[in-house]
């Protein structure tokens, strides 16, 4: 099969199937089936991200800001994103278990806002596959266009997935899922079972830049400096949070909230999404600049996870301008997140446009 063949789904049947144990770089895969944004099912992710800028929970804020209504938080595209994911891994890349895939990287350039009523279109490309560690190294590269065609973002993904063996999160989770979820129920080919995956690799389109209009709620560029600090922020997670971002995401893993099932593969506790811990640290960054449809990239290497016990966990936010630009008058944020005094982003940045 050729680099760039497409694996599409039309109504549960694909055109191509890969056989190969081998999947070759530039293998595109397409979603079955678009997304449809609902306005609560912003509400919800916001909730779950401890998103309160009113953006996302205002019709008249949104108005203000110079959007037609509410607009989701930078990190929603993860819900349907995940969905396409899992489709592709069950019906094209079976060989992975996705319950011991790893998300460590994860880049993503804003060309649009997403708003209610968005219908939402997938393409995944495998950018690169490569052996190290006794796992691949794989990235991927994920297109999301609207109705009308429209690049709403596009998002670079690196993980870790050792393909076979290992226990499967149906053995591990029995009796705590909820059913539809396990393996060898009747949503086999659309299960979602792991956490929401995102990375970086390559490049990626341009910032879109000074194209997009960015409302007066935005920082002026003259009142930000290199060096400026943004006034930090903690993020305080329960086991309670988790289950809401499970249910909210679609990611029901039960390491993230199982305190048993998180034994059973030698975690310490209950371990943080990955995309939770990423959604909230855009807040952090949003919240200073004032305008979530401001931001025109956003990239995050996680380095540690985040253990929720009972007592919960605390994030702790900082942040810095490392530069700023006054041709295309926007400025890099380079962030810092902790949890018990380890640094769980190793690299973190926002490129933001400012007015």
């Amino acid at each position: 099969m050729g680099s760039d063949e497409v694996i599409a789904s039309t109504g549960g049947t694909f055109a191509t199937a890969v056989l190969d144990d081998e999947l070759p770089a530039g293998l595109r895969y397409r979603a079955r089936d678009h997304y449809l944004v609902g306005r609560e099912k912003i509400r919800e992710f916001a909730r779950a991200v401890q998103d309160y800028h009113p953006v996302h929970w205002s019709e008249d804020a949104g108005i203000d800001h110079g959007y037609d209504g509410l607009i989701a938080p930078l990190t929603f595209f993860s819900v349907p994103g995940y969905l396409a994911q899992a489709e592709m891994f069950d019906s094209v890349m079976t060989g992975y278990d996705l319950s011991r895939i790893m998300q460590t990287d994860q880049v993503i350039r804003y060309h649009k806002p997403i708003r209610p009523g968005d219908a939402l279109s997938f393409e995944i490309q495998l950018a690169s596959v490569r052996r190290a560690f006794g796992g691949d190294l794989m990235d991927f590269e994920t297109v999301v266009t609207d109705q009308h065609g429209a690049l709403v973002l596009v998002s670079r993904t690196g993980v870790v997935g050792r393909p076979g063996g290992g226990p499967e999160l149906g053995d591990l989770g029995a009796g705590v899922l909820m059913h539809g979820f396990r393996p060898g129920s009747d949503r086999t080919s659309s299960l979602p079972r792991s956490s929401s995956v995102a990375g970086t690799a390559g490049e990626l389109p341009p910032v879109p830049g000074t194209e997009l209009p960015v409302s007066r709620h935005v920082r002026a560029f003259g009142t930000v400096r290199a060096g400026d600090e943004l006034p930090p922020r903690s993020v305080h997670l329960t086991i309670g949070d988790l289950v809401n971002y499970a249910g909210v995401s679609g990611d029901p893993n039960p390491i993230h909230w199982s305190a048993e099932v998180a034994g059973t593969v030698d975690l310490e506790a209950p371990v943080a999404h990955g995309m939770l811990s990423i959604g909230t640290g855009a807040g952090f960054v949003t919240s200073w600049l004032g305008d979530p449809g401001a931001v025109r990239e956003y990239a995050v290497r996680l380095t540690s996870p985040v253990y929720v016990t009972r007592e919960g966990a605390d994030i702790e936010f900082t942040g810095r301008v490392k530069a700023a630009d006054p041709v295309s008058r926007t400025a890099t944020i380079a962030l810092t997140a902790r949890h018990q005094g380890r640094r769980i982003f190793g690299r973190a940045t926002a490129v933001v446009q400012l007015r």
